[in-house]
């Protein structure tokens, strides 16, 4: 089929300018005239014209509310543009670091490679006509595009007048594998749906000793469940636990993906994944059924993950830190080496104390993945994670949900090695978590999520602690007006970073009070969400007394909760007597 291309006048719409996430609002934002296609457009227009013009793109995302509009939309425009193939995932389905792994790795029928690709999410927030849509780009290394690249693409925002659409261009099939082929004014123009789980699949099996897991799988000693919770991450979970792994079919929970991922909010953390935290006998009631030995679960677009042992709760922070602490003996992909190790600023220092143990090299960058990102292209860091529940290695450039849960069972597996057979005891996550504590020390951390606050109300919080920091000595008789059993404060900044591969610096990237035994206090603003701010308050104690590191968190942390309500004024501004999330 022919068809041709028309200009559609347009004018700046308010509001696009995108963060480390890309761009996140309402459904009903999204279906104001023209305001996708103006951001789609001032993407195009921020590209070097070879990114584009006879290029390659992916486009595909996590299959919420609006997808498949988006689409078809963003098809239309790519042959207006004179883009030579858009790729997409079978029914618009390819999670985050599928997408980046597609971007890297597949090869078309012709020998084609893409050169970047437009991510459809808005990640771990919940979807639906009245819900969050979102859309992102990621550049030929598989990464987030630049801050160079997205303020481009702001700016064009704020100037576009018209762009190139290809109306006539008829609806494709994206249900069924499959090219299609078109002629317009620059040249054929293909749309090639593909199977969503293949590349991806090929990939992990390339890394990971998937007979050791299997042989972990099978054993009757070991139990899994693992909880999609209805995002993305289902069109990968029957394939390869069940598929490859030979996990039964029943150890999979909400993995049939839906566009308002069933109603749910698709974070993986104690507060939402609230069925798996039940199963895993973390809830609140006993269910009187023994739960599985190992659980995880994902965020909308499977980029995140919570790991959870039998009535055991792994922290994000501590989970990086063993990963990279056992990488080299359980994981094929490491065994020559880790290259380096990274972590965002929020996230506690349990991989700080690994690197130094293991001689490796270590980065403390702003939150972000682009930032890991950097160090990865330069070859300076092999495993990196974050405190939100991100965990990821340099194979792609975007954090993997499910490469973490492959990490997590590769280790077990090779932990178990001598007791799947016999009478031997199993080697749990909660003997894995506690030696690794009596070894390097433990970091008890919480982290406290105000959500959809008053934006005003949380900038005048965060000026209220940069004021403070002003005087360290009257911050002390503050602190210990609160609390007397706790440490003076030694230190107190906000977070800069001067980027060792570009030399880049990006600063205001939080508000630290660092305390003289160790803890700290972070707070910072998250950009995550689609309307509102949200205040986020991360607390931290170093234990390294193995005698003290069997505590409950809450009580180790006590004082410290006291100190930065009261330091932060955090009811005062912010009307809240209590956070939306803990984790």
């Amino acid at each position: 089929m022919v068809f041709k291309v028309s200009l559609v006048s347009t004018s700046p719409i308010d509001g696009q300018k995108p963060g480390t996430s890309g761009l996140r609002k309402k459904v009903k934002v999204f279906k104001q005239p023209n305001y996708l296609q103006n951001f789609v457009q001032s993407t195009f227009n921020a590209l070097t014209p070879a990114k584009v013009k006879g290029a390659t793109l992916v486009v595909s995302g996590d299959g919420r509310y609006y997808s498949n509009d988006a689409v078809q939309i963003i098809i239309k425009m790519a042959a207006a543009n004179g883009v030579r193939r858009v790729w997409v995932g079978k029914n618009t389905l390819l999670s985050t670091p599928a997408v980046s792994a597609v971007i890297r790795e597949r090869s078309g029928a012709d020998g084609s490679k893409a050169t970047g690709g437009f991510i459809l999410t808005a990640s771990h927030n919940p979807g639906g006509p009245t819900e969050d849509f979102g859309i992102k780009y990621n550049m030929g290394n598989g990464g987030p595009a630049p801050e160079s690249i997205t303020d481009k693409i702001y700016e064009n925002t704020k100037t576009i007048k018209e762009y190139p659409i290809a109306e006539d261009l008829p609806i494709v099939d994206i249900s069924a594998i499959g090219v299609s082929s078109f002629e317009g004014p620059g040249g054929k123009f293909d749309v090639e749906v593909f199977d969503s789980a293949d590349d991806y699949v090929k990939l992990m099996k390339s890394i990971f000793d998937f007979e050791s897991i299997r042989k972990l799988l099978s054993s009757p000693k070991f139990s899994f469940c693992y909880d999609a919770m209805h995002g993305v991450a289902g069109a990968y979970a029957h394939r390869i636990f069940v598929e490859e792994l030979g996990s039964q079919e029943s150890s999979l929970l909400n993995c049939v993906p839906k566009e308002d991922f069933g109603g749910g909010h698709p974070d993986p953390n104690l507060t939402y994944a609230k069925e798996l935290v039940a199963r895993m006998g973390l809830g609140k009631s006993d269910t009187g059924v023994e739960p599985p030995e190992f659980g995880a679960a994902a965020d909308g677009d499977a980029d995140r993950n919570m790991i959870l042992g039998k009535r055991f709760f792994v922290t994000p922070s501590d989970s990086v830190a063993i990963i990279a602490a056992n990488a080299v003996g359980a994981i094929p992909y490491f065994s020559t080496g880790l290259k380096g190790v990274a972590r965002s600023m929020p996230t506690s220092a349990a991989l700080d104390v690994v690197a130094k143990s293991l001689n490796l090299k270590f980065f403390e960058v702003p939150t972000g993945w682009k930032f890991f990102g950097n160090l990865m292209d330069a070859g300076m860091c092999s495993v990196c994670g974050e405190e939100s529940f991100g965990t990821g290695s340099d194979h792609i450039r975007e954090k993997d949900g499910i490469w973490a849960v492959l990490a997590w069972l590769s280790i077990l597996a090779h932990k178990n090695k001598e007791t799947l057979d016999g009478d031997a005891e199993l080697v749990t996550v909660e003997d894995i978590v506690r030696k690794h504590w009596a070894t390097y020390g433990r970091h008890y951390y919480t982290r406290y999520d105000y959500e959809n606050v008053d934006a005003g109300k949380a900038k005048e919080l965060m000026e209220h602690l940069v004021k403070l920091q002003s005087s360290i000595p009257e911050v002390n008789k503050m602190v210990k007006g609160i609390r007397s059993d706790v440490s003076n404060v030694s230190s107190a900044d906000e977070f800069e970073y001067k980027d060792p591969v570009d030399g880049s610096i990006s600063k205001h990237q939080g508000i630290r009070y660092l305390f003289e035994d160790g803890s700290r206090l972070v707070f910072r603003l998250s950009g995550t969400g689609s309307e509102g701010a949200t205040i986020r308050l991360y607390i931290e104690q170093y234990e390294k007394d193995a005698s003290k590191t069997g505590r409950e968190s809450h009580e180790a942390l006590s004082p410290l909760v006291d100190v930065a309500l009261k330091l932060s004024k955090m009811e005062e501004f912010t009307g809240r007597s209590a956070p939306t999330v803990i984790t």
